[in-house]
């Protein structure tokens, strides 16, 4: 019965060890959802995927921060907000990705 009860509690010890993979981070944070995909942060970039979660694929790569995205009201846009170098603006990008285009021009903070 001992054999049994042991071998038992080292099967949940083990699959509570596969069950939980810390190392896969899967915070997702500020969705925004058009007709067709859906835009979100991770690891300070943004993303957009189709709305059944294909396709999956970076926007924005920059050092700084991208936040808050938000869809046109056509979907073929995305506006967000980048923190970089200490300051905070709004850019653009195309939904099918390329190059963000700044909106906003925001001095740097004195120093």
């Amino acid at each position: 019965m001992k054999r049994i009860l042991a071998a038992v509690a080292a099967a949940f010890c083990c699959m509570s060890t596969y069950a939980v993979n810390i190392n896969d981070t899967r915070l997702l944070t500020d969705p925004a959802v058009s007709n067709d995909h859906i835009a979100f942060a991770y690891a300070n970039d943004l993303w957009v995927a189709n709305l059944d979660g294909t396709n999956v694929r970076r926007l924005t790569s920059h050092p700084g921060v991208e936040s808050g995205p938000r869809f046109s009201p056509d979907g073929s846009t995305i506006a967000f907000t980048g923190r970089y170098d200490g300051n905070v603006d709004v850019y653009v990008v195309p939904t099918a990705g390329g190059v963000p285009k700044r909106l906003t021009f925001h001095p740097l903070p004195d120093r």
